[in-house]
């Protein structure tokens, strides 16, 4: 078949590490596609380099220094011959400066993403909000754009918390941030509008200092929400995009990490919401596509919602690539009733441009699932990470359960370069109560424990887990 030829004729550079780096591999196989892994000193007793060495075949795998050097890169497609690159997610997945070259460069490849003007314009925090707002897309009361005038900037303060009072909030928030900023920095809470002018200042003057930038973001601070995602798939025409369902990702830790995701995003058969949540989640994916079909999107993609307890919801960003959690929403999607959709799959595949060969009404859902992030780190003091060798990481095998991790058979020193993520096991049932029930059984039966320097045992955050699985998709 001529679909199958033009994927074989692909190599594609896995531009990642780890569990996500596997992920890439395994559906590149599948896909009858030739692949080209990566790996640092720190990683050479990772999983994802035996994989390699094992399927990878000539031009399988080499050694960079680090993943985060673009040259490197580029230099190890050359002479493996790749013809595509995959960043996975991190590092270069939403760099559309990284993605453009890729395209342009005098051997140009394919960057398995978004198209890198896609990345650029919804990468902006402020551009994705006014799209969104020219559309009708809710999006969290503020400024669309950065405010260098302090009467503007007090004025639009004024009208935020106004908007808190009348819609019920005891203690309205405003949020000040550095439009240039990132990463939580040059961003403080108003509790009293008395107080704004002298917090703008501040920030504003912090913001000319750190980022050259005097702009700042009004926004209103939400507190109660749950923080929901809509998963969208297209192909190169950008035309006729496609969402597999909803996902909940508001269990996280104390820095706003996520930690268990949860597909579909709300249960209203078997938990009583005090708004319609049914309509919520129809909402929020019509309101995705909307956007997407607007811009033209052409890969894989996660819209982020925050949802009030009044059932509002109001977009955050959007994401332009795989995320992490992308083998939750597969798992409960079926397209023309066919099991195991791989999302990495379906992102490489309409990458290399194949059409998506499937409409809307081709992708039903059954069941529910969640994703537990197996993480060495101490919950109880503030989610630290924990640093020491993983002596044995072992599971029962259930057709229920899947399980994506980097760490090997032996004994593996989690490298100190990189966050501290061992495994990540997605758990799939026809509902919500048996969900919890193979939840807790998967991590009753788990096999994890390991030591550091000190001889002391390692650290994990399983019973945090355990205690959350019981509250999945509560509000």
């Amino acid at each position: 078949m001529e679909t199958a030829t033009s994927l074989k004729d692909h190599r594609v550079l896995v531009g990642n590490r780890g569990e996500i780096a596997i992920r890439i591999m395994q559906a590149c196989r599948k896909l009858g596609t030739a692949f080209t892994a990566i790996f640092t000193p720190e990683d050479q007793e990772s999983a994802h380099v035996s994989f390699a060495r094992k399927y990878g075949g000539d031009h399988g795998l080499y050694k960079v220094a680090s993943y985060h050097d673009a040259n490197e890169l580029m230099a190890v497609a050359d002479v493996a011959g790749c013809t595509a690159v995959h960043p996975g997610y991190g590092f270069f997945a939403e760099d559309f400066r990284f993605a453009r070259r890729v395209t342009k460069r005098d051997r140009k490849m394919i960057f398995i993403g978004p198209s890198w003007k896609i990345i650029r314009e919804l990468g902006d925090k402020i551009n994705t909000k006014r799209l969104a707002r020219s559309l009708g897309v809710p999006t969290v009361p503020g400024s669309d754009r950065p405010i260098y005038d302090e009467m503007e900037a007090e004025n639009i303060a004024e009208d935020v918390f106004d908007f808190q009072l009348q819609q019920g909030v005891a203690h309205p928030l405003v949020l000040v941030k550095a439009s240039a900023g990132g990463g939580g920095m040059g961003i403080e809470e108003v509790d009293d509008i008395d107080q704004f002018r002298s917090v703008y200042r501040r920030i504003r003057n912090y913001a000319a200092r750190q980022f050259k930038d005097e702009g700042v973001l009004i926004e209103q601070r939400i507190t109660d929400f749950n923080h929901l995602e809509v998963q969208v798939v297209s192909d190169r025409s950008g035309k006729n995009p496609v969402h597999f369902g909803t996902r909940n990702c508001s269990i996280q830790s104390t820095g706003r990490q996520k930690r268990l995701e949860v597909a579909p995003g709300f249960d209203p058969s078997v938990i009583d919401y005090s708004f319609d949540s049914k309509k919520v989640l129809q909402d929020i994916v019509q309101y995705s596509l909307t956007m997407a079909r607007e811009v033209g999107y052409d890969n894989v993609g996660t819209w982020e919602w925050i949802v009030t307890r009044k059932g509002e919801p109001f977009l955050m960003e959007v994401n332009t690539r795989i995320q992490v959690e992308n083998g939750v929403s597969a798992s409960i999607a079926r397209i023309k009733g066919r099991d195991q959709v791989d999302l990495l799959e379906e992102q490489i595949r309409t990458g290399l441009g194949e059409p998506l060969g499937y409409s809307q009404e081709d992708i039903s859902f059954d069941g529910v699932a969640l994703e537990y992030r197996l993480i060495a780190e101490s919950p109880e003091n503030n989610f630290t990470p924990w640093v020491g060798t993983i002596d044995r990481l072992r599971w029962k095998e259930h057709p229920w359960l899947s399980v994506h991790t980097q760490v090997p058979k032996s004994a593996y020193i989690i490298p100190t370069e990189f966050d501290p993520n061992l495994a990540l096991a997605i758990v799939w049932a026809p509902n919500l109560e048996e969900l919890k029930k193979r939840g807790l059984e998967f991590l009753d039966e788990l096999v994890l424990y390991g030591h550091n320097n000190a001889g002391d045992s390692m650290q994990n955050n399983i019973a945090f887990l355990k205690e959350k699985t019981s509250s999945i998709l509560k509000f």
